[in-house]
């Protein structure tokens, strides 16, 4: 059996075969998307989080028990160098990076880890009753997913939670936020077993919008669900990618939906 199609099997085994949790958004905005540049991505990769440094440098997070990974990318190649692997037991998640550190969750074991961005030495562990799903940050605080729709504020200090708060749509909850990036004053959220984004307005919760990324997931047969984004500094586009793809995307937001 590949590598490939032993990490599809394992996840289908762990997450159960759900149907999609497509949200109504008759009168919230839907945007669409154009590719600015496809840059090649590692097709045994089972992404869980991407982040760039504010000087374009790309890290990726694998999960899988006994696979999971943090890589430093180059997006020319697509080839990562792995910077650690965690213990078997463990199923690596999202990741972001504060002030030369690097904080990366776990799935179901509710255990955070806390790195030094220039040598990945373990600077701290900490603990969380969810799950461990997304992470981003807003300048300020840890911003964190657990497969709900909530969001859970963290000191990057303490690692204590500051507040929670129910993400929703026309006062609806919307759940299985996954994924997360920080950009612009809003949280971008991939919608699990979906192939949108929500947009979020961090102090309502209120999705402003949805970006409607339709036609990436159909390029990757073998893959599995859209996940991965992270907004570059330096090109100032958006890069999305999934788990199991062989291509990541750079791409800009359009007005109208994708054909």
């Amino acid at each position: 059996m590949s590598l490939r199609i032993l990490m599809l099997t394992l996840l289908l085994t762990s997450f159960g075969l759900s149907c999609s949790n497509q949200p109504e958004t008759s009168d919230t905005p839907v945007y669409g998307y154009r590719i600015v540049k496809t840059y090649p991505h590692r097709s045994e990769a089972f992404t869980q989080g991407l982040a760039f440094t504010a000087d374009g440098t790309l890290y990726e997070s694998t999960g899988l028990r006994g696979y999971s990974t943090i890589s430093r990318i180059d997006c020319e190649s697509g080839q990562g160098k792995i910077l650690l692997r965690l213990p078997n037991h463990l199923f690596g998640e999202g990741i972001t990076i504060l002030n030369n550190k690097v904080y990366q969750l776990t799935w179901q074991k509710g255990i955070g880890f806390v790195y030094d961005l220039s040598t990945f030495n373990l600077l701290q562990k900490w603990t969380y009753d969810t799950e461990g799903w997304g992470l981003t940050h807003d300048g300020t605080h840890l911003i964190m997913s657990d497969g709900t729709a909530q969001l859970h504020w963290l000191d990057p200090n303490s690692l204590e939670t500051i507040k929670s708060l129910t993400i929703t749509d026309q006062d609806q909850p919307v759940p299985r936020l996954n994924e997360l990036e920080y950009i612009n004053g809003r949280i971008y959220a991939n919608l699990f077993e979906t192939e949108r984004v929500a947009i979020i307005e961090p102090d309502t919760g209120h999705i402003e919008a949805y970006l409607d990324l339709t036609g990436l997931r159909a390029r990757h047969p073998y893959g599995d669900v859209l996940n991965g984004i992270a907004y570059d500094p330096i090109s100032k586009t958006l890069l999305v990618t999934g788990k199991c793809w062989s291509e990541m995307y750079a791409i800009e937001m359009v007005t109208s939906k994708p054909n």
